[in-house]
């Protein structure tokens, strides 16, 4: 395992405009296909399928056979970097910004900044953290997260269970703390802590966990507990979470000097940012055609393709950066990890998402309830399983013997991954979304599939597996980052000031869209 430096790229892989535009495009619509469809799932696993998709075709583009070799492990962790942003509200924050109250205008699009910064900060992180890491360091995730997801899965069964034995608890839970995910926290840090205690060393996939969780309860504690600080009352405060988290994350990387990725997080965060207040706006200015249509999937596969276009170039710069590595015996001895990321974007991902479209089945009562001696979602979890059980059967035997179906070149592995993934969410969507169809849907199932074929004829045309990258051996990350903190400052001010403004010059004090009028400054909402 090693890192060395490359020399110039051949005239081959130097990509002429319309080839860097491809380029650009491949990931920003992957991204932006991604978030479409987590429009319609939700929460931290929906954001994860965008995450991966994204992170895949990033490195389908980017010429480094290295990132090529690992491609499940960016699918996972940029899956993982992306889902974090699901835990936080802003459904009230887009009501703010279509208010026609101009300080409420004003709030809301300056909350859609802060939430995208946090959104897009851990999602570029994870995206980027297999360009910097060894083999060895990104399989020592694998335990505490798969004890952590084991622990989260049985105390959200309990608590289901316990909440819906008592009527009193049906309004509320007891365990409610402003609506956040604080169980959750303190559950991973006592994972770790146990883990520590048991094996009596403290990894660095250790302290990446603890950093968060710990910045987390900070953040938490201080901002809502503390000061009394409430985004959208009475909806979740776990905004003051995440802002804490993202700060544990720069303390982490500043601690182990890994500026690449703080490179990363930091312009992950300024764009994540602009795409989210920024496609907002872009959706309250098509709404003015008066056109009727589905607007809110408009503003998310919005939001979706400029975080895309901000992927793409954070990688593009940590591109001939980050070390490239040549870590053949690590491959080797950790081969299982591709198998572990591979099976857990294809399978787990897919079906904590696409389950939930049993429940749609049944309310259009396209399914019935129970067939035979199973019920609907009974069924449905078998023959998920048993396609799990044959994915994992054939995984296993390519792993004692390369099966002639596998590509035997990182590109072309990468591509059938990449594929296969980006097919089966836009099939599961479209399958959800089937049994209650209607013309607005077009916007989102109809722009989905022509993006998605867009990517696919991309990333089979004009991904490159092998060149030699050039590597830029000294980087001034103190004047970057100082520069990168001003710019988004100032970024920060211009989106959040023109979008008020233009928000203000197109609808003032009329309420867009004809919803409800959402006032942030005159609520009487007791706060819990």
């Amino acid at each position: 395992m090693s890192s060395v430096n490359a020399g110039s790229l051949p005239d081959s892989a130097k990509a002429s405009g319309w080839q860097r535009w491809q380029i650009y495009a491949l990931t920003g619509l992957s991204l932006s296909i991604g978030w479409g469809i987590r429009g319609n799932f939700g929460h931290e696993w929906g954001a994860a399928m965008p995450g991966a998709l994204a992170a895949m075709a990033a490195v389908l583009m980017s010429g480094r056979t290295d990132w090529l070799q690992r491609i499940p492990l960016f699918a996972l962790f940029g899956a993982l970097g992306w889902s974090f942003g699901g835990s936080m509200s802003y459904g009230l924050v887009i009501g703010y910004t279509q208010s026609g109250d101009t300080l409420s205008v004003l709030y809301g699009f300056g909350c859609l900044f802060v939430i995208g910064f946090l959104w897009g900060a851990v999602g570029g992180a994870g995206t980027a953290l297999p360009a910097y890491c060894s083999r060895a360091a990104l399989a020592q995730f694998f335990a505490p997260l798969a004890c952590i997801f084991l622990v989260w899965w049985a105390e959200g069964a309990w608590e289901a269970r316990w909440l819906a034995s008592s009527p009193t608890y049906q309004e509320r839970s007891p365990l409610d703390w402003y609506d956040t995910d604080w169980i959750s926290v303190l559950l991973a840090i006592l994972v770790v802590g146990a883990r520590t205690v048991v094996r009596r060393r403290l990894e660095d996939a250790d302290r990446w966990i603890l950093h968060m969780a710990v910045g987390w309860w900070v953040g938490f504690l201080l901002l809502t507990v503390l000061l009394g600080l409430r985004m959208t009352p009475p909806r979740s405060d776990n905004w003051s979470g995440s802002l804490g988290m993202v700060a544990g994350i720069f303390v982490h990387l500043t601690r182990q000097r890994q500026w690449g990725l703080l490179y990363a997080t930091l312009w992950g965060g300024i764009i994540g940012g602009i795409g989210f207040a920024g496609a907002q706006l872009i959706k309250l200015v098509l709404m003015k055609t008066g056109w009727s249509t589905n607007w809110h999937s408009v503003m998310e596969q919005t939001y979706g393709l400029i975080n895309g276009l901000g992927i793409v170039m954070v990688m593009e710069w940590l591109r001939v950066r980050a070390p490239r590595w040549q870590d053949q015996d690590e491959q080797r001895v950790y081969r299982w990890s591709d198998a572990v990321a591979v099976s857990a974007v294809l399978l787990l991902l897919t079906y904590v998402n696409l389950q939930r479209m049993v429940d749609d089945w049944l309310r259009a009562k396209a399914v019935p309830e129970s067939i035979l001696f199973l019920t609907a979602r009974g069924w449905f979890d078998l023959f998920y399983a048993l396609t799990a059980a044959a994915f994992l059967w054939v995984m296993r035997e390519h792993l004692k013997r390369p099966l002639p179906l596998i590509p035997g070149s990182p590109l072309g592995r990468g591509q059938m991954l990449y594929l296969v993934f980006l097919w089966w969410i836009v099939t599961g969507n479209f399958m959800r979304a089937l049994v209650a169809f209607s013309p607005d849907r077009l916007i989102t199932e109809g722009v989905i599939h022509v993006n998605a074929l867009l990517c696919s004829v991309w990333a089979l045309l004009r991904a490159y597996e092998e060149c030699e990258v050039p590597h830029v051996a000294s980087t001034d990350y103190t004047t970057i980052l100082r520069r990168g903190v001003v710019a988004g400052m100032a970024l920060l001010f211009l989106t959040v000031l023109s979008a008020w403004g233009i928000t203000r010059a197109l609808y003032g004090d009329t309420v867009a869209g004809g919803g409800k009028k959402q006032i942030r400054f005159n609520t009487t909402t007791t706060p819990r």
